[in-house]
């Protein structure tokens, strides 16, 4: 082949011909696989769009789409949203080219409402459920270990024998204090939350491996709360009587709230940031990360691909293959703004 050739086209998505046919991606994909209750002339009209732009229907959503419920359940016992409305967007990104719809029913930490969301998905036959949570150590309330339909876990503690996927907490954490590193950094502290969470274990550790490597010492990580004001008094722990050659350089923090109490208190004191102490949160919770001043540099769970690999791994057990059980880690990023410094590279 030509080293000039040009690269192919990128394929027709059912997206497009419903678009270009003027309907919705449910209807298109009906009106392609002879289901659904419309006009003649709108299912003509689709068939002729779907063939004039060259569609050529995806086997894997076919098959899935051969169920007839055009449906995937999420649970979750996260009430505000904060971890699984990025996820579900991304699992609706992956499923909606398939011509299916995703719908969303909080748990709560009830498991006799996990139990009646759950049958009530059954009745409507959904496709496939996927289940996620607010924290990647605890299982939902509700048994979905021995359901007929598949169940991919996402970003919750699975079921043994089941596919899971996760952020890599640990790879986030190793980003954070290796840009600080880069930076110059030489006194980082580690503030973060409860000693009851795991991913505050995996982060920790990660934070002292890295110090490690680049020969620099490790304080003892500060546990509290996930709060802002946990931020702030994490602060006048680490830097209220003590000499400035006592006092860090940069605060890395387990969360985004943590590191908005952090860089606070710091203002407070007339420290400044990034100048004096660069800080880094985590989860980059954009209300929280760019309202901050100066905006927080913070780690990305990146939420949205890992709902879009769920929600693939899903359509793909639902089309009949086959998947190896066990838990996928998925890589973090670094969102770097103002409040640590200089972009890497820069």
């Amino acid at each position: 082949m030509s080293s000039d050739a040009l690269p192919a086209p990128a394929p027709v998505t059912l997206r497009e011909v419903a678009l270009a046919a003027g309907v919705s991606v449910a209807t298109a994909s009906k009106a392609l696989n002879g289901q659904g209750r419309m006009t003649a002339e709108t299912r003509e009209r689709i068939r002729e769009t779907a063939q004039r732009l060259g569609f050529r229907p995806n086997s894997l959503a076919q098959s899935l789409l051969r169920k007839r419920s055009f449906t995937v359940g999420l649970l979750t016992n996260d009430t505000y949203g904060r971890f699984s409305l990025p996820l579900m967007a991304g699992v609706s990104d992956a499923l909606v080219d398939a011509g299916v719809s995703v719908f969303l029913c909080n748990v709560e930490d009830d498991s006799r409402l996990g139990q009646l969301h759950v049958e009530a998905m059954l009745d409507k036959r959904v496709d496939g459920i996927i289940a996620t949570g607010k924290r990647i150590d605890r299982h939902l309330p509700i048994d979905l270990s021995n359901l007929r339909i598949p169940v991919i876990y996402a970003f919750t503690q699975p079921d043994p024998g089941s596919v899971a996927f996760v952020s890599d907490d640990a790879g986030g954490a190793r980003l954070a204090v290796e840009h600080f590193c880069g930076l110059g950094r030489r006194r980082i502290a580690h503030v973060s939350g409860p000693a009851s969470f795991a991913v505050v274990h995996e982060r920790a550790r990660a934070y002292r491996e890295v110090l490690a490597e680049h020969g620099l010492p490790a304080a003892e990580p500060l546990l509290g709360a996930w709060s802002e004001g946990w931020g702030h008094e994490a602060v006048a722990k680490l830097f209220d009587g003590k000499g400035r050659a006592e006092t860090p350089d940069a605060v890395f923090c387990g969360n985004d709230q943590i590191a908005r109490g952090v860089i606070d208190a710091l203002r407070e004191r007339g420290i400044g940031v990034p100048e004096e102490v660069g800080v880094i949160g985590f989860d980059n919770w954009e209300i929280v990360a760019e309202a901050t001043r100066p905006p927080l540099t913070s780690v990305d769970m990146n939420l949205a691909t890992l709902g879009r690999e769920a929600g693939l791994a899903l359509l793909s057990l639902v089309g009949g293959q086959a998947a190896a059980p066990g838990i996928r880690k998925l890589p973090c990023r670094l969102v770097v703004r103002q409040s640590c410094g200089r972009p890497v590279g820069g």
